[in-house]
């Protein structure tokens, strides 16, 4: 699925133009789900934290039993690579994969040294700062380990949020907020959430049952260091129903204004606008 301009195809060795065909029919990937990837961003001449998605492609990779074939720093080098290919001032879409070709004798498990990777690169302008989400319940419920591979960016997790996501755009919102298997909040469907009460903000406490993001990481150390009050904890629908603001935090807008969740209407609040500006200086430092 093409969403860019211009794409760059790294495989088997060799960087190629466009959106290059990689799989096979009878690939274990193909039927059987065995693929994992990760996404960063290149903008504005830096690409953040970008040897801390590669190692999550490597151990999203061992999550699905598979065998990474480079090491974080040998695919952080190809990325460079592939990105002196784009013009001055681009903004990439960095996604590096794994798949299997092969299945074990079982057929079912993939052969961990079947292992294929990729890299697509696509240019993809960073979202305005205008732009905002709207947020509404969902039916669907993200799951748990014992019966999903949620320790892992895996292609197999995506149908569900898809699911999340129709059933919030036939509601006329843009995204929905997720609720855990034990009816707590988890994140939406696309990213994590933070909520802002009193001066302090919240966001879901990491429980096995969603990924914890490179970037709230990173907005959650800078918020640290200016002094932000930050808590994970356990929260509701109804806390984000109080909640004075309410933003989401994804590798590819990095931060997004909700300014709905259902009958509830937000402004773009300070934090959210301060945590945007951290992130900008604090990336525009690893130059």
């Amino acid at each position: 699925m093409a969403a860019g301009s211009t794409i760059r195809t790294y495989f088997d060795g060799t960087w190629h133009d466009g959106n290059l065909a990689v799989m096979r029919a009878a690939d274990h990937a193909m039927w059987l789900g065995s693929s994992v990837f990760d996404g960063a961003r290149f903008f504005e001449g830096v690409a953040p934290d970008l040897d801390l998605h590669c190692a999550r492609t490597n151990a999203s990779a061992r999550a699905l039993m598979m065998t990474p074939t480079l090491s974080a720093e040998q695919m952080a080098e190809v990325i460079r690579e592939g990105l002196e290919m784009f013009a001055p001032g681009a903004a990439v879409y960095i996604r590096p994969m794994y798949w299997a070709a092969d299945g074990d004798e079982t057929l079912i498990a993939p052969k961990p040294d079947s292992t294929c990777f990729a890299v697509s690169l696509e240019e993809i302008p960073m979202a305005p700062e205008t732009i905002a989400a709207t947020l509404t319940r969902t039916r669907f419920r993200r799951p748990v380990l014992e019966n999903a591979v949620v320790n892992a960016k895996a292609g197999c997790l995506y149908p569900n949020n898809a699911r999340m996501l129709r059933e919030a755009r036939s509601k006329g919102f843009s995204n929905a907020l997720a609720l855990d298997a034990m009816g707590n909040v988890a994140e939406t469907a696309t990213s994590n959430v933070f909520m802002v009460r009193d001066g302090t903000v919240f966001t879901p406490i990491p429980n096995g049952t969603f990924l914890a993001g490179i970037t709230r990481a990173r907005h959650i150390s800078n918020m640290h260091a200016d002094g932000i009050p930050v808590q994970e904890c356990v929260l509701s629908y109804q806390d984000f129903e109080e909640a004075d603001e309410v933003f989401l935090s994804g590798n590819m807008s990095k931060i997004t204004p909700v300014t709905a969740f259902d009958t509830c209407q937000y402004q773009t609040g300070p934090v959210a606008k301060r945590v945007r500006e951290m992130y900008w200086d604090w990336a525009s430092g690893q130059r």
